[in-house]
């Protein structure tokens, strides 16, 4: 998988404490199509989500099947969907999609 992200390290903070953000199918797909601006700000989004996927001022707990615990992030008028594995340390990215879109068949 080939992504144009680009990582910033902030300050002293190691990449032990941090998460990996995997992007899947349909994000992948999204993020390879979009705009420059677009991308810069997913960079950004992926960048928190390194960080903190579980809060933030744009952070949400969907409400899903309890078997599920998805998260949204918002990005301008687009949204972020991800799910969380604590034990690998990953972040899946499933959607990227505009808002009036993305929670159509959850």
């Amino acid at each position: 998988m080939t992504l144009k992200l680009v990582r910033v390290l902030l300050g002293e903070r190691s990449n032990v404490d941090r998460f990996e953000v995997v992007l899947l199918g349909q994000a992948e797909k999204f993020y390879n199509k979009a705009s420059d601006d677009l991308v810069d700000r997913l960079n950004l989004c992926f960048e928190d989500l390194e960080i903190s996927p579980f809060q933030g001022p744009n952070i949400k707990l969907l409400k899903t099947p309890k078997s599920v615990r998805w998260y949204r992030y918002r990005v301008g008028k687009d949204r972020v969907v991800y799910e969380i594995d604590r034990e690998a340390k990953k972040v899946g990215v499933i959607l990227i999609l505009h808002r009036s879109s993305v929670y159509r068949g959850m």
